[in-house]
């Protein structure tokens, strides 16, 4: 690995735990300023590699409706959120895949610990991103999170994986 693929690693792995720890710590207005204007963010149901726009989801977010689910988060209606879950994501094995057009390919592994008052949840995914630089700093063009578990029910998510 040469000198300039370490910091870029480096750089990246900053961005996304930076990415986890506003998730963690419920900052989500901070959090939807690391997206692009044209970015999704995809958690599919059944699989991996289905089409979204033919199969289901747990999310399919565009941009437009990122904003909304973030300000969902301030109405007060979250029931399931109140109070706060408490969250803590470890995330490992962040891999440089390449570059695809402008993005850079990013995958990384995490386990996200919720402790709520209905119990606690153990949620295991892989990630992949495509992150863009614009302006000097890294966002996210593009998110997907492939949980271990999504060809089974699930329990709430009223939170952001």
């Amino acid at each position: 690995m040469t000198q300039d693929q370490m910091l870029q690693l480096m750089e990246v792995s900053q961005f996304i735990y930076q990415e986890a720890r506003l998730q963690d710590e419920h900052r989500y207005d901070e959090w939807e300023r690391l997206w692009t204007d044209d970015a999704i963010y995809w958690v599919p149901a059944n699989g991996d590699d289905l089409d979204p726009e033919a199969c289901m989801s747990i999310i399919y977010d565009n941009r437009s409706r990122l904003g909304l689910r973030v300000k969902q988060f301030y109405t007060g209606k979250r029931h399931t959120q109140m109070p706060q879950s408490r969250l803590c994501r470890v995330v490992s094995n962040i891999e440089v895949l390449g570059q695809e057009d402008e993005d850079l390919r990013v995958r990384a592994n995490a386990i996200v610990f919720e402790s709520h008052t209905r119990g606690e949840v153990l949620w295991a995914c892989t990630n992949t991103y495509h992150l863009r630089r614009l302006d000097g700093q890294w966002r996210m063009a593009r998110k997907k999170v492939v949980l271990a578990n999504n060809h089974s029910a699930l329990y709430t998510m009223s939170f952001l994986v």
